[in-house]
């Protein structure tokens, strides 16, 4: 019996990683390459928080 026989050798395949089905990734969509989120959601980011922040302080003051 021959060791070529006994442990046939098999090409690799190489499997895609699709970062969107990754397991660590609760909420993910796909989006199409090049695909860049619009500043105006930046922009509304930052005006909510600020706004959360500032309601905050007001309802308790240091």
């Amino acid at each position: 019996m021959s060791a070529a026989s006994s442990h046939p050798r098999t090409g690799q395949i190489t499997v895609p990683v699709d970062p969107a089905r990754r397991p660590d990734v609760l909420l993910r969509r796909r989006l199409p390459e090049g695909h860049q989120v619009s500043a105006w959601w930046m922009i509304g980011a930052f005006v909510a928080v600020s706004l959360t922040v500032i309601g905050l302080l007001n309802i308790f003051p240091g």
